[in-house]
């Protein structure tokens, strides 16, 4: 599994291994992703796609291999990176705006929703939320939006802080045909200054967009 090695690059991946519960899910994986690089990881369920992706994020250790991410052409110890998760994990009862959950993207500190905000905070707020067209939606509570909207507003809060990589795991899972059209040109947009990484089973639908395609096989003892 590995693809051609690229200049300009803003992550790299190097033999890198990981397991479950003791049991091997994959190894000696590697890649590199290029500053404006749009890959798409597919394959089937079980061979570690979202694990990879928890790697990249730093929220999972490898067993095996080195990840590595550059700044300028210079390493770095960490990239910020804005993260579309396989489900929705907010509680749609919670009583939070979409206003709220977009500027909970600016904080990369805290785990909480609440923070001291600014103007300048409350402009980028404002202007991703545009750029998604949700715009009208800001004092509306989360829970209240259709499965498309929550999907614009939890894309916003990926992006909102400008990351050097966005990564989008499953984002067909709780939005109908309509929508992934619309979500498929934003990514367009999207990979004009960032990195874009998307696991996904519908690869007809971005083959055309993506530079790079893993398919990822599941490892079976």
């Amino acid at each position: 599994m590995k693809l051609p090695l690229k200049n300009n690059i803003c992550l790299r991946l190097t033999d890198v291994g990981a397991s479950y519960d003791g049991k091997e899910i994959f190894k000696n994986l590697s890649l590199e992703v290029g500053e404006r690089d749009y890959l798409a990881v597919t394959g089937a369920n079980g061979c570690g796609k979202t694990t990879l992706m928890r790697i990249i994020l730093g929220l999972k250790q490898p067993t095996m291999g080195t990840v590595e991410y550059f700044s300028q052409g210079h390493p770095v110890s960490h990239l910020h990176i804005g993260y579309l998760p396989q489900m929705n994990s907010i509680d749609s009862k919670f009583p939070i705006s979409v206003e709220e959950v977009v500027m909970s993207g600016l904080n990369e500190c805290s785990k909480t929703f609440f923070q001291h905000t600014t103007d300048a905070m409350r402009n980028q707020v404002d202007e991703t939320l545009r750029e998604m067209g949700i715009k009208e939606l800001g004092t509306r509570a989360f829970g209240t939006l259709s499965g498309g909207q929550q999907q614009r507003a939890l894309l916003a809060r990926a992006i909102v802080s400008n990351p050097d990589i966005v990564i989008l795991d499953e984002p067909n899972t709780y939005i109908d045909r309509h929508f992934q059209s619309h979500l498929y040109d934003m990514l367009d947009l999207l990979n004009k200054r960032s990195a874009i990484i998307i696991v996904t089973h519908d690869i007809a639908a971005i083959k055309t967009k993506t530079s790079h395609i893993l398919h990822m096989e599941r490892h079976d003892d």
